[in-house]
């Protein structure tokens, strides 16, 4: 198959899943739970709580955002899928965390393939230290992660995007990283503990650190990103590819996602509220501006393309590094 044609049916697919779903509509006569398998005020936390309010508003029923942490987010997640399958309980979360528990052993026999998806921002790690910390830029905080087990790094755990951002950059460091990983219940806690000097560093999400930066409390050193991070009322923080040009980096999309099973009115009716309503909400595109984040939403196929490059990158890292349990392959994700 020719280049041009690949792109062309790429195109169609993804014109087809922004299309008007069918006819039939999902009147739910309950409120819905979508579980957040984080604590309260971290990156998946904050932005379901605003999206929440344009589905219950959309549906004519109350969406509650329902706090079950621990375990990398892992708890929620099977409580999630373990709910019948009626439509009425939801999870949020990055999408590489649902997509790759099983290869790390956290949730047996589960894919992203047991759920319809529906994505709204991508999100960008941040490297931030406290506002007293001696470290000045990331080129500084490296040589000690590289040296010093006395480095310890707030993260909400393995499976968190801090934790991936952590063992991400041990990866592209390349020989020797002492740097400690310590873990909280959350990425709110994990920036809580870099702020009042408890570790080192953090490496959360923007989203999760830019009041903290803004307030003077953290110092931005780096993000995850080959471009700066621009967020109004904080300077410019430069890109981790200044000081390690060969690191890979990929959007880390986040969202809402619908255990497979419930009735098909289910999905055809949030596809089309995902449709008319998110992809159009000036309270989410707002979010996102504010807080560093990119305003980005999709569903159904088109998601799914959008969000396999990490993935991808993150199933496979997972190998790189000794963590998988069961090899990506089996859930449909093949390493390169």
């Amino acid at each position: 198959m020719s280049k041009l044609k690949m792109i062309g049916l790429l195109g169609a697919a993804a014109m087809m899943a922004l299309s008007a779903p069918a006819n039939a509509e999902w009147k739910p006569d309950k409120p819905i739970n979508i579980i957040v398998p984080w604590s309260a005020g971290g990156s998946t936390d904050q932005v379901t709580r605003v999206v929440a309010p344009i589905l219950a508003e959309a549906l004519g029923t109350p969406v509650v955002v329902v706090n079950q942490p621990g375990a990398s987010g892992s708890i929620g997640t099977k409580a999630a899928l373990d709910a019948p399958r009626d439509g009425y309980t939801w999870t949020a979360n990055a999408i590489a965390n649902n997509a790759t528990y099983s290869v790390t052993g956290l949730v047996e026999n589960t894919s992203i393939n047991d759920y319809r998806v529906y994505l709204h921002v991508a999100n960008v790690p941040v490297v931030s230290v406290n506002a007293n910390s001696p470290y000045q830029n990331f080129g500084e905080l490296l040589e000690a992660m590289r040296e010093a087990e006395t480095v310890k790094v707030g993260t909400a755990g393995v499976n968190s995007s801090g934790g991936m951002a952590l063992a991400a950059i041990g990866e592209a460091a390349g020989g020797e990283f002492g740097a400690r990983m310590v873990t909280y219940d959350g990425g709110n806690p994990a920036v809580l503990a870099a702020a009042s000097g408890e570790v080192t560093a953090t490496t959360q999400l923007a989203v999760e650190q830019t009041e903290m930066i803004k307030a003077g409390k953290l110092r931005a050193l780096a993000v995850l990103s080959d471009k700066p991070l621009i967020v109004e009322g904080i300077d410019p923080v430069p890109p981790i590819t200044d000081f390690l040009p060969n690191m890979h980096v990929a959007p880390d999309y986040f969202g809402v996602f619908i255990p497979v099973g419930a009735p098909q009115e289910v999905y055809d009716t949030v596809d089309k509220i995902w449709q008319e309503k998110v992809m159009n909400s000036e309270a989410l595109s707002s979010y996102a501006t504010e807080r560093g984040a990119v305003f980005d939403p999709s569903y159904g196929d088109a998601a799914m393309e959008r969000a396999m490059p990490v993935v991808i990158a993150e199933a496979c890292a997972r190998v790189t590094r000794g963590e998988a349990i069961v090899d990506p392959s089996e859930i449909g994700i093949d390493c390169p």
